[in-house]
């Protein structure tokens, strides 16, 4: 069926073009029965707006673009659902992408933002990304840009984080002040700066404590996932280092941890205690009960989008903007899987 047009109506109704467009905004200088006669007729012939002709008018689309590593984590789906939340008050609607951490693919996604003219883009980048051409083409454009949990420090844009090192640093200390005297490390990949952190944090909190650094007791992740956990926890046991305390990168990782832990009779956590990090749900139904970093995941959405929005408005007012950075405070969750009864 033909889309119905403005024009159509201003002549079936013998009035100009402008007036029904007036009419449809609801503009205070057309009279109430011109406006009833024009939303009549329009909803009669099934009009809609022409959202193209709109965007070449305002030069909005009142879509921003949203880059995530992947959807069913637990954190991102959290995080999404507080852009979401704020988008959909402010009249925006959000492209979500999952790049599956793959730059490739992130680079394919970053340049159909641009092409489909998105308001402004936030991202968490992927574990192969870093300041690369794409990047750099977003702020070349003075699109407006967020970074959120996995960011590149060397890239000047807003950013919604949390402090890692300090994260980190309080997950060790925990494991210490219950009595862990060998405590090893579950790191993810060496290039996202959250994980870098958390590593630093680690070795920050072992040196604070006069603990000396064994890098022996790291442990690189090549994926996140629970099977990489089961992994680990089959080569802590073999290597019988002597570990009683284990820091995790993440709760999916530390997840496959506890569960080899359980199925071969290792007590957690008088045996090894185990901290992850990002306070999955999960977490809180697996035995024991995991301890965790519980990071505000939903309240980063939230703060990511306002960052946006503020960058929107001052760009679309032409004025100067200065991006800035918003930490968020983490907090540790004691569980079981740290509670020692010896």
């Amino acid at each position: 069926m033909k889309e119905t047009t403005l024009k159509e109506i201003a002549e079936a109704l013998g009035i100009s073009i402008t007036t029904v467009s007036k009419a449809l905004k609801n503009y205070s200088d057309v009279s109430d029965k011109t406006r009833k006669a024009v939303l009549a007729l329009a909803e009669e012939l099934h009009y809609t707006p022409n959202s193209f002709a709109v965007n070449l008018r305002t030069k909005e689309s009142k879509t921003i673009g949203l880059i995530i590593p992947e959807v069913v984590h637990h954190f991102f789906s959290s995080v999404i659902n507080g852009i979401i939340a704020e988008a959909e008050k402010n009249g925006y609607l959000v492209i979500i992408l999952q790049s599956n951490e793959s730059l490739e693919l992130e680079k394919k996604q970053v340049a159909l933002l641009i092409n489909k003219r998105v308001d402004g883009i936030i991202m968490s980048l992927s574990n192969e990304s870093n300041n690369d051409f794409h990047i750099k083409e977003i702020l070349r454009k003075e699109i407006p840009f967020v970074q959120f949990d996995k960011i590149s420090k060397l890239i000047p844009s807003s950013k919604v984080i949390i402090n890692d090192q300090k994260a980190a640093m309080e997950a060790v200390q925990h494991l210490i002040d219950k009595g862990c005297k060998k405590i090893a490390h579950i790191r993810g990949l060496e290039n996202p700066q959250n994980s870098i952190d958390r590593f630093i944090g680690y070795k920050k909190a072992l040196e604070k404590n006069g603990i000396p650094f064994d890098s022996k007791l790291v442990y690189g992740c090549k994926s996140i996932t629970f099977e990489q956990g089961v992994e680990f926890a089959k080569q802590i046991v073999e290597e019988n280092l002597g570990i009683d305390g284990i820091f995790v990168i993440t709760d999916l990782v530390a997840i496959g941890v506890l569960a080899h832990f359980n199925e071969i009779g290792i007590q957690v956590p008088n045996q090894i205690a185990i901290i992850g990090f990002s306070n999955w749900f999960v977490s809180q139904v697996i035995t024991p009960k995991l301890s965790t970093v519980d990071q505000p995941n939903y309240e980063m959405g939230v703060a990511a989008f306002g960052l946006l929005l503020e960058e929107m408005i001052c760009r679309k007012d032409g004025k100067v903007f200065t991006p800035r950075t918003i930490e968020l405070g983490t907090s540790i969750i004691e569980r079981d899987s740290t509670l020692k009864t010896n």
